[in-house]
C-alpha cells in the first residue's frame, strides 16, 4: 500500500528535489554552444595540504589550545597524535561539532545531529566521548530541535577535557618538539 511522500525519510525528499533542480536546468534551452561543454578533470581534486607553519607560530600553541586548533597543520597534528595514543574520538567529536554549527540547512542540521549522537554520546556509541550524564542529557534533550547550538555543552566539555589532559601531553610529546625546532 503506497503511503505518500510522508513515509519517505527526510533525506530522501531533500536529494529529490535536488535532482529535480539539476534535471531542470539541463532542460532548459543553452543560449550559445559553449554550454553544452560541461567542464571535467579526470584527476579527483584533492584537499589542500595544510603547510607547515613557523616556529613562531608552533610557539604560540603553548598560549592555547584554541589557537592549535584554528591553525589547521596544528589541528591535523594534534589528531595524529591523539590517533597515535589511540584516543582520537574527542577531537573527532569536537571536529564534528564544527563541521555541524556550519551547516545551514534545517534538514541536514537534524541529520547531522543524530549522527554525532550515535556516534559519540550515545551509550555504548563506537566513538564513545567522556561527558557526565548532566550533559548527555541536556544534548540529548536539545535534540528534540536541533539546532546550531545543540552540541555547545558536550564540545565545551570535551575540549575542557582536551585542554586539561591530551594538551599538555601534546606539549612534550616528540611531534611537538620537532615542530618548534
Amino acid at each position: 500500500m503506497c503511503r505518500g511522500l510522508a513515509a519517505l525519510p527526510a533525506t530522501c525528499i531533500e536529494r529529490a528535489k535536488g535532482i529535480k533542480t539539476k534535471l531542470g536546468i539541463l532542460l532548459q534551452k543553452p543560449e550559445i554552444i559553449t554550454d553544452y561543454i560541461i567542464p571535467y578533470s579526470d584527476k579527483a581534486e584533492k584537499p589542500a595540504k595544510p603547510s607547515r607553519p613557523s616556529q613562531t607560530e608552533v610557539q604560540q600553541w603553548c598560549d592555547s589550545l584554541e589557537k592549535l586548533l584554528m591553525n589547521s597543520y596544528g589541528l591535523a597534528a594534534f589528531k595524529a597524535f591523539l590517533q597515535s595514543e589511540h584516543s582520537e574520538e574527542n577531537i573527532e567529536f569536537w571536529m564534528a561539532c564544527e563541521d555541524y554549527k556550519a551547516t545551514k540547512s534545517p534538514l541536514k542540521l537534524a541529520a547531522k545531529a543524530k549522527k554525532i549522537y550515535d556516534d559519540f554520546i550515545e551509550k555504548e556509541a563506537p566513538k564513545e566521548i567522556n561527558v557526565d550524564h548532566y550533559t548527555k542529557d541536556v544534548t540529548m534533550k536539545s535534540l528534540i530541535e536541533p539546532s546550531t547550538t545543540t552540541f555547545e555543552l558536550a564540545q565545551k566539555r570535551v575540549l575542557s577535557l582536551m585542554e586539561k589532559d591530551s594538551f599538555c601531553r601534546f606539549q612534550k610529546s616528540e611531534l611537538y618538539l620537532e615542530l618548534i625546532k
